[in-house]
C-alpha cells in the first residue's frame, strides 16, 4: 500500500542516507526501502526523523553497520517486533535459520 507519505519517507531517507551518511545511491535506496517496509509492518508512526536520529546515535562509521544497528534499535523499541533481520541490509546471514523453513 504505497501512498504519497510512503514515497516521501523513502525519498527523504534515501537522500539523507547518501548526503549525510555517505551511502552510495543503490545502498541508500535499498536501506530506505527496508525502513519503509519496517514502518509498514511494525511502526506506522515511524518518521524519517526517527530513523535519522537513531542512525546518528549509532557508534559505527560504516553506513551498513550504522543502518543495521539503527533498525535493530528501532525494532527493539517496537512492541512485539522480535526480529529485525528482514529489515537490515545484512539480512539473515549465512548462519541464520531459514525463515521459511517449516512454513
Amino acid at each position: 500500500m504505497a501512498d504519497d507519505t510512503d514515497d516521501a519517507l523513502e525519498s527523504t531517507l534515501a537522500e539523507a542516507f547518501a548526503s549525510d551518511f555517505g551511502a552510495d545511491e543503490e545502498t541508500a535506496a535499498d536501506a530506505a526501502s527496508k525502513a519503509e517496509a519496517f514502518r509498514e509492518d511494525w511502526a506506522e508512526d515511524l518518521t524519517a526523523e526517527d530513523v535519522l536520529d537513531e542512525l546518528a546515535a549509532t557508534p559505527y562509521e560504516d553506513f551498513q553497520h550504522r543502518f543495521d544497528d539503527a533498525i535493530g534499535e528501532l525494532a527493539a523499541a517496537t512492541e512485539d517486533c522480535t526480529d529485525s533481520r528482514e529489515y537490515r541490509l545484512a539480512g539473515f546471514g549465512d548462519l541464520a535459520a531459514d525463515p521459511t523453513q517449516g512454513a
